[in-house]
């Protein structure tokens, strides 16, 4: 029986999505997320869900600022232009029916599928300092999956890159459907541009690096951020024609810059005519006019203090009314409905 074909809702009209609370977002998240959230949101059933447990994964020892965290991303996706009244905005932690279907997905993912998972070697390669030998951690793609199939949406949106990291996820979906019948829509990529955002040292900017520039970061932080970014490594003189590809600014221009301007930029670093000063000061030009906005629409979301208490509440409830329909569907499936 299709079980979820059941429930009100068509699954190729519904995306999912979420973000993690551990820090500011940077330049990076819009550009390779929010961005495209915000188009989404008009065409498809848009949930968009804080995962602040996820967040525990690699934050365990002191989790003193997740809820700071919290308020702040949901501020920054409100400022870009998510809107509540159209995107179910929730979270994670406050579905206590996801700790349920992480717990009984874990039962039929097999642990070679989590040892294999990129972003887990990705990161035990990369963030030091912590120990991430913990159950949580390794089984980080289980709790993702249920995040996603437990809306049962069929859309995540996600660069090229990111698509492995979405077949695990499918991959449990359909093993669960293999033994207790089709109860979740198999989750498929709504692949999006994956634009290039290196961070400031010169490889991808993450929060766990500390690398970024931040949607929140002040007009008046950004010239020195940018006047200390990584350029073209074979670029060693003023005079020394230079290669706009291998540049770790030039990405930048791709996204902030007119198309003019980037291709005067690029005939001047090759020929040497312009210097990376002053292909900087376009790129901080290009800061403030993107940056300015946001910061206004933030500035005026922080003048309402329960603002996003209000939005994550409403949005709670849009979530719950499909998560227990969901889970009813899971227990019924699994025969494990006893006494309901």
């Amino acid at each position: 029986m299709n079980t979820f074909l059941n429930c009100q809702h068509d699954p190729d009209k519904r995306v999912a999505s979420g973000m993690r609370p551990t820090g500011p977002l940077h330049i990076g998240h819009y550009f390779g997320a929010l961005k495209n959230w915000v188009e989404m949101q008009h065409e498809l059933e848009s949930f968009f869900f804080v995962v602040d447990w996820h967040a525990l994964t690699s934050n365990y020892e002191d989790t003193s600022g997740i809820g700071e965290y919290v308020e702040s991303m949901v501020k920054d996706w409100l400022a870009v232009g998510i809107d509540p009244e159209v995107s179910a905005i929730y979270l994670q932690s406050h579905m206590p029916e996801l700790a349920e279907l992480n717990l009984l997905l874990g039962m039929v993912t097999p642990l070679g599928w989590l040892e294999r998972c990129p972003t887990y070697k990705e990161q035990l390669q990369n963030i030091v300092g912590k120990d991430l030998t913990n159950y949580g951690f390794l089984g980080y793609p289980v709790l993702m999956a249920a995040d996603i199939i437990i809306v049962r949406a069929r859309w995540v949106p996600v660069g090229i890159d990111q698509e492995p990291h979405l077949e695990l996820s499918r991959e449990i979906a359909r093993r669960f459907n293999n033994f207790y019948g089709n109860v979740f829509p198999e989750p498929q990529a709504r692949l999006t541009p994956s634009p290039k955002c290196p961070g400031l040292d010169g490889r991808k900017m993450s929060k766990s690096y500390d690398n970024g520039i931040f949607l929140t970061d002040s007009i008046k932080s950004l010239t020195p951020k940018v006047r200390g970014m990584l350029t073209d490594k074979n670029r060693l003189r003023r005079t020394d024609p230079g290669n706009p590809d291998e540049c770790n600014l030039y990405p930048y221009h791709e996204l902030l810059t007119d198309a003019p301007t980037r291709e005067k930029i690029r005939e001047g670093c090759a020929s040497a005519a312009m210097g990376c000063v002053e292909c900087k000061q376009i790129m901080i030009d290009g800061l403030k006019r993107f940056l300015e906005p946001i910061q206004e629409r933030r500035a005026r979301i922080d003048a309402k203090p329960n603002c996003v208490r209000d939005v994550i509440m409403a949005g709670n409830e849009k979530a719950r009314r499909e998560i227990v329909l969901t889970m009813q569907a899971v227990r019924q499936a699994m025969k494990i409905g006893y006494y309901r």
